[in-house]
């Protein structure tokens, strides 16, 4: 079993709650405190849970540099009052830094009782092949 920290427990509930204020400030019509607040709790619990160094060497990678720009660009936009514009540029950072996680996340979920059997519908195989990969990777 995984031992989880008193920090990664903290950096769990921070991210949370970034989670939620990001959620409620879009669904409150782009609420410019609420996204902003998400922002800066998502950010840190990500750094309580990987640590500090290593959340520095995911965001600063010389191949991510596009990811990373447009995601903290859109963090400053929200910040500076425009916050639709900075969540669609936000949105593209993120899909562009966590990209490479997308299949092994797809993956998983495939095999979780209910969501496989969802993901197996075949109006859904499309979407899920296209953001997992290659279906017929040997998995390790």
């Amino acid at each position: 079993m995984i031992e989880v920290t008193d920090l990664q427990k903290i950096g769990i509930g921070l991210a949370g709650f970034g989670i939620s204020f990001l959620f409620l400030g879009m669904l409150l019509l782009f609420d410019k405190g609420l996204l902003a607040i998400g922002n800066i709790l998502f950010i840190s619990g990500l750094g309580c849970v990987i640590g500090v160094e290593r959340t520095l060497r995911f965001f600063f990678q010389r191949h991510k540099v596009k990811g990373t720009t447009a995601f903290f660009g859109g963090i400053f936009i929200v910040l500076l009052g425009f916050p639709i514009i900075g969540m669609i540029v936000e949105s593209y950072g993120f899909f562009a830094l966590f990209s490479g996680f997308f299949p092994v996340a797809i993956n998983f979920l495939g095999r979780v009782p209910v969501l496989g059997s969802i993901f197996n519908l075949p109006f859904m195989q499309k979407i899920v092949q296209k953001l997992g990969g290659d279906g017929n990777r040997t998995t390790v």
